[in-house]
């Protein structure tokens, strides 16, 4: 393989801010950000606003994340 085309695959935690759930993968993302795991490593840390802990199809709640405002803009735009 070429030197330096690839981007760097390595373990990076992922954060799920509305179920507070982190889980650890591996993945190219590239974040600047750091957290210590549980086994006392500091790994790159990348904040998601819904994951598999919190979607609505995953957890059989039918509850509207709405974090942008999405929602109140449509009706405001087009009435109710």
């Amino acid at each position: 393989m070429k030197k330096d085309i690839h981007p760097n695959y390595r373990d990076i935690v992922f954060w799920d801010l509305s179920s507070d759930d982190k889980f650890i993968t591996r993945s190219t993302i590239q974040t600047n950000e750091t957290i210590q795991w549980e086994d006392g490593k500091e790994y790159p840390v990348y904040k998601v606003e819904v994951s598999s802990k919190s979607h609505p199809f995953y957890t059989g709640k039918n509850v509207l994340v709405d974090t942008a405002g999405r929602v109140d803009k449509f009706r405001k735009r087009y009435g109710k």
